[in-house]
């Protein structure tokens, strides 16, 4: 997503990516696994919300 980067902290990242290996691709934040739940996340694409930190703002 334009504006938006992978966050820098690879310790951060690389625990997130676990987590989205365990859970089929889907985001480790959320309870549930639909489509919705993909990485990228519907709230991500459509509301630039990533609660999991994966995805950051870049700056400037």
């Amino acid at each position: 997503m334009k504006g938006y980067r992978l966050n820098p902290d690879a310790e951060h990242v690389a625990k997130i990516i676990a987590g989205l290996a365990k859970k089929d691709g889907h985001c480790p934040c959320r309870i549930n696994k639909d489509e919705t739940t993909l990485c990228p996340c519907d709230e991500f694409t459509r509301q630039e919300i990533c609660k999991c930190k994966l995805f950051i703002e870049m700056a400037g």
